[in-house]
């Protein structure tokens, strides 16, 4: 049985094939169109997958999209009338991707792929999550946290994944118990905290909990003027510092502004005592060094508040299950420094975390849930590596090389490669290194 999974027209689209529960072939289609974050349909990551199984699209038996468009259609609709006037601007961008194509994924799917109907499938964006890392792990049985911006309407959830079989006799079942919904999300909250300190939303959060350790959680407390936070890790946002739920390119409004000063300006550098540890041609001033560090500290405080949440769930859901064992995905699950202390911090032994743990991990997810949920099928398949992409061979490298006149050298004795390598990465060059197929996720 061949099987599907596709995630598109948010961000990260990508594709992954099932075939009788083993995964293929799992691509991201900014792979293959070298645009970062692309959202638009997965033509070219639909195309490698079923290349890669060796199949043409009437083999496909299912195929399973990410999420439910309607549902989140109607949080964008009822947001848009909450927000009204301010959320006008809003309301006419999303009609014109919503009306154009957002809302008519099957009919999409029916002409790009030219299936019937019938074979089209819609999973749950926080289930498509769940299983994409309960079902990738070798657990038998698993406590499950999905934390991201935003699906139809759930922000983060709370679960149970299990899987009992004695031979073709078993069951699937993936629960997900319990819910914040929009718009109380982490990540939204992680996300203006990116946008204030000059880094791209939904592309730059690494950024800032790479900025984070230059600076001291200081500012803790300001933030949690924003949040008010349970004991389980369930929180409520005060909704008059955020403007994403009715502006399209701002997050934050003045009152957050007010709070917490002066944005900082993207094009700036980023200097601070600690990042300055070489001879600078353009030393940095006092007032520089001034302000970054206060960016800094910035940064180690949303990072700290994030962990202590991320903490207070994790703790929540193990004293609900009882279990050892936690799989993660959603957006959020790639703060691996919350990560980190979930592991050193709580009673959980192991933890599994989708590699593609964003919206492109979703098509794996979907997939998932739906050969072993829906159809009931037995599981077979444990993710032990992230490379599912495609790959090219010497012969292939060789011939493009030469097709297009491009110089280039064979060196096969590897110590003398290496010692080449060594040699340019001691002098400050750059080094290139292509090996094997390309990588699922981050």
């Amino acid at each position: 049985m061949n099987i599907l999974g596709i995630s598109c027209f948010y961000h990260d689209a990508a594709c992954a094939l099932i075939k009788d529960g083993m995964l293929i072939a799992a691509a991201e289609e900014e792979r293959f169109s070298r645009i970062k974050h692309d959202s638009d349909f997965p033509k070219n990551a639909i195309n490698f997958c079923l290349k890669k199984g060796k199949i043409m699209p009437q083999d496909i038996d299912a195929c399973v999209f990410y999420e439910k468009p309607f549902l989140k259609f109607e949080r964008l609709l009822l947001s848009i009338l909450y927000g009204y006037p301010c959320s006008l601007k809003l309301f006419q961008e999303a009609m014109k991707t919503w009306l154009s194509k957002k809302l008519w994924i099957k009919n999409i799917l029916q002409e790009k792929l030219g299936l019937p109907e019938s074979k089209i499938y819609f999973s749950e964006h926080h289930l498509s999550h769940a299983a994409s890392a309960f079902f990738c792990s070798p657990y038998e049985e698993a406590a499950i946290l999905t934390v991201d911006g935003v699906g139809e309407w759930t922000s983060a959830s709370l679960g149970i994944g299990k899987s009992y079989w004695n031979g073709s006799h078993g069951k699937n079942s993936l629960d997900l118990e319990n819910e914040i919904r929009f718009p109380h999300s982490l990540g939204m909250l992680y996300s203006a905290f990116t946008a204030f300190l000059g880094f791209e939303v939904n592309e730059g959060e690494y950024k800032m909990m790479g900025m984070s350790p230059y600076g001291e959680p200081k500012y803790m407390e300001k933030i949690y003027k924003l949040i008010h936070i349970n004991e389980d890790g369930s929180f409520v946002l005060d909704m008059t510092y955020f403007s994403y739920t009715y502006h399209s390119e701002k997050t934050f409004t003045d009152k957050f502004t007010k709070l917490f000063g002066k944005p900082r300006n993207p094009k700036a550098r980023f200097v601070t005592d600690k990042t300055s540890l070489f001879d600078d041609p353009n030393p940095p001033t006092e007032e520089e060094l001034k302000i970054n560090q206060y960016y800094a500290d910035i940064a180690a405080s949303i990072q700290k508040v994030t962990e202590e949440i991320i903490l207070k769930m994790a703790k929540y859901l193990h004293k609900k299950t009882g279990l050892k064992k936690l799989c993660m995905a959603g957006g959020v699950a790639l703060n691996s420094v919350a990560n980190y202390r979930i592991l050193k911090e709580t009673p959980f032994e192991e933890i599994y975390i989708q590699p593609a743990a964003g919206d492109s991990g979703g098509a794996i997810g979907a997939a998932l849930y739906f050969y072993h949920v829906i159809l009931g099928k037995p599981r077979a398949f444990v993710m032990k590596h992230a490379f599912w992409g495609e790959e090219h061979g010497e012969n292939s490298i060789h011939e493009f090389l030469n097709k297009e006149g491009i110089k280039y050298e064979t060196i096969e004795d590897d110590e003398k490669l290496f010692e080449r390598i060594i040699d340019r990465l001691m002098k400050g060059n750059v080094i290139g290194w292509y090996q094997g197929a390309f990588e699922w996720g981050t």
